[in-house]
């Protein structure tokens, strides 16, 4: 009965717990794994000739352990997290969440095991094989059903911006996992598509398009409209905005995913169904940036001795700047130039680097001390070496592949007054050269930086101690 008792004015902080320090470790990993690539793309011989250790094998596990491992992790761990704050209540089936934790970890570590044995679907970020796919799902309806049970046993009548752009990321990512991996099995660990030709490369854009737009955007957006409001101690700038940049970006998303499939078989409408979306999306999409910023309106002085605020700021000048930048790639004669180089390679890791990297860290930092009674992490200094590497890092990353980028464009359609080609394909591979020297740079210095993290973490646990924070008085006994 004491049990009981507990169970009802304590929130669940050990599953938050076991997912931010994952979230870290992951970082690490998927991070580690970005840079060993970056490093083969400037020295192809670093594969020593070994299939697994193979850029084509290895790419997809950095994609799949920064997104899903890492950015995963840190979703898990501020969903559940803010859900209990907000909603003054337990979350709604400990069995569950633990099942998500662990479900979670183990589809983690089949994915690096699968992808670099050649194990594959070939879809972005949907590699994983049939097998795989049936965990996630049910490790995602049991995350559904813990943080919706949760908003449903709420002790406030409000519902907080923050779980709306957390139960929309449940929802659509469900949608989005189901439809794409439709697939019939051919053995236990091979499948074909479910879809053929132009319908699956739809569908697998509309999904992965998505994926950045709900998994990578409306999850940490969740992220951001809660530990900003609570790092600078003020309230959100507009609450109003933040209901209409909520709409507004579902809503518009959706839509998007063609223009990944621009001067393809895809039917022209359709790709210009996508360019206007992507224009459209503009708009709610730094709504939700000036929101953010200006939520610091009178506060502006914390940016000078706070690195956790600074973290959560500079994430969302990132977010803004993506979020222009993909617009802009969709228009076609701009995509033209910018598609299959490393223009895009630049926008990605602009996004996902300085936003989502950023967003998750500054989280991180706010939740690990207090997860474990702590009054701030071990070494604020640390904290602050951290947000100069990691930034420097992502400038010189992505400026030095947008440059890259344009270059490779300009070279791949340059010809001569007869009509024959100005340069040969390697003639570009030769001159891109440089700035993979500087990519490979930018990857070590943010890598680093996560490195730095994790010791600052690991000495913020060893120092402090698992705490659980009890629910407030008033909400207990409302």
């Amino acid at each position: 009965m004491a049990f009981s008792n507990q169970q009802a004015t304590e929130y669940n902080d050990t599953v938050v717990r076991q997912f931010a320090i994952m979230t870290v470790v992951w970082g690490v990993v998927g991070m580690l794994v970005g840079v060993i690539i970056a490093a083969q793309l400037t020295w192809p011989e670093l594969n020593f000739g070994i299939s697994w250790l193979s850029y084509g094998r290895l790419r997809p596990l950095h994609t799949n352990a920064v997104i899903f491992a890492f950015g995963g992790c840190g979703l898990f761990a501020a969903a559940y997290y803010v859900v209990q704050r907000t909603c003054h209540v337990r979350l709604f089936s400990d069995k569950l969440a633990a099942f998500t934790f662990w479900g979670w970890q183990a589809v983690i570590v089949l994915a690096a095991i699968s992808l670099p044995l050649g194990y594959t679907q070939g879809k972005e970020y949907a590699e994983l094989e049939w097998p795989i796919d049936i965990l996630i799902t049910l490790v995602w309806v049991a995350f559904a059903v813990v943080f919706f049970g949760t908003i449903g046993t709420r002790k406030v009548r409000h519902i907080y911006v923050a779980n709306w752009f957390f139960g929309a990321f449940i929802i659509a990512v469900a949608l989005l996992h189901l439809v794409n991996s439709a697939a019939v099995p051919a053995g236990l660990m091979k499948s074909y598509s479910a879809y053929a030709g132009v319908q699956d490369a739809m569908v697998q854009w509309w999904y992965g398009h998505n994926a950045v737009g709900f998994f990578l955007t409306a999850g940490f957006l969740g992220m951001m409209y809660y530990f900003i409001p609570k790092q600078a101690e003020r309230p959100v700038y507009s609450y109003r905005l933040s209901i209409v940049h909520f709409w507004a970006l579902i809503f518009t998303y959706m839509w998007a995913g063609p223009h990944h499939l621009h001067y393809t078989a895809l039917p022209d409408w359709t790709q210009s169904v996508g360019m206007l979306f992507s224009l459209i999306l503009l708009a709610p999409s730094w709504g939700g940036m000036i929101n953010g910023i200006m939520t610091l309106s009178g506060a502006w002085h914390k940016l000078r001795d706070d690195p956790i605020l600074r973290f959560l700021i500079v994430s969302l000048s990132f977010y803004g700047m993506s979020t222009f930048e993909g617009p802009m790639m969709s228009i076609k004669t701009v995509n033209a130039l910018s598609h299959y180089t490393d223009w895009t390679v630049g926008h990605v890791h602009s996004g996902a680097l300085g936003w989502v990297g950023l967003v998750t860290m500054g989280s991180m930092y706010y939740l690990i001390p207090r997860l474990f009674g702590q009054k701030q992490m071990y070494s604020v200094k640390a904290i602050e070496v951290h947000f100069w590497t990691a930034t420097i890092g992502i400038v010189i990353y992505i400026a030095a592949m947008w440059i890259a980028g344009v270059m490779q464009g300009l070279m791949w359609r340059a010809i001569n007054p007869d009509g024959t080609l100005t340069y040969t394909f390697v003639e570009s591979v030769k001159a891109t050269y440089p700035f993979y020297v500087l990519r490979l740079l930018g990857g070590v210095l943010y890598l680093g930086g996560m490195l730095i993290m994790l010791w600052n973490v690991y000495k913020t646990a060893m120092a402090g101690r698992a705490t659980n924070v009890n629910i407030p008085a008033a909400a207990a006994h409302a």
